[in-house]
């Protein structure tokens, strides 16, 4: 049932292992009088966010993909398994700096009612959260795509070991740096410092077997991860 602006009432608990982000998204949507939105807990990795969910019985909890102790899907998993226990409505929903397939598939799959990048504007993560908290699904306009077709096929995604070798974060720094961004710039995206983006990207060479960051961007371009 959507709720008319004066009676949108939504409690929230930020799970994302980056204290600064959840701070700016507490900032931008827990203006409660003005959006509705009551950020009544928050937690950065698997075990806090089970504690927390537990405790507070949010309406909605905006979940990181990649955290410390198992990832979202951990998280979904538990917390699925507490909110059925407890009889309560919890929804999740997804919300990362990560666009790729595999994780919002991944999420999805666990049980998550949407994903959105955190390209997101406070104005539309509000509106998300309403539109998750009344049971729809939510999905940034090009992920949609990825779910559709993957629950319209029965094949199982192929395997790419190249990847398997990869870190979550190893991933991310890979996609964002084959985009172009210098260290500085996936630094910033990715709430790390840029000595800490050095040594992933030169993992990344390493388990890859690639020489530099050229051939990098056109190991990610053939595989569409661009």
């Amino acid at each position: 049932m959507n709720r008319s602006p004066e009676e949108r009432r939504a409690r929230v608990v930020l799970v994302d292992d980056h204290r600064m982000f959840r701070a700016g998204v507490q900032a931008e949507i827990g203006r409660t009088d003005e959006t509705g939105v009551e950020v009544v807990g928050e937690a950065g990795d698997v075990d806090q966010a089970i504690t927390v969910i537990k405790a507070a019985a949010p309406d909605v909890v905006l979940l990181d993909v990649h955290l410390p102790g198992g990832g979202g899907v951990e998280v979904l998993r538990r917390g699925s398994e507490l909110v059925s226990a407890s009889g309560a409505t919890v929804r999740f929903l997804a919300l990362s700096v990560s666009d790729a397939a595999e994780d919002v598939i991944g999420v999805i799959r666990g049980g998550a009612r949407g994903y959105v990048t955190k390209t997101i504007t406070g104005t539309d993560l509000v509106d998300a959260i309403f539109r998750v908290a009344d049971g729809d699904a939510v999905f940034s306009p090009r992920l949609a795509g990825f779910v559709l077709d993957a629950f319209a096929s029965s094949e199982a995604p192929p395997v790419d070991e190249d990847m398997d070798r990869l870190t979550q974060r190893e991933r991310e720094v890979l996609r964002l740096i084959a985009r172009g961004y210098a260290y500085k710039e996936v630094g910033k995206e990715l709430f790390i410092s840029v000595k800490t983006v050095e040594s992933h990207v030169s993992a990344v060479l390493r388990k890859l077997q690639l020489s530099n960051r050229h051939e990098l961007t056109r190991w990610a371009t053939a595989r569409r991860l661009v």
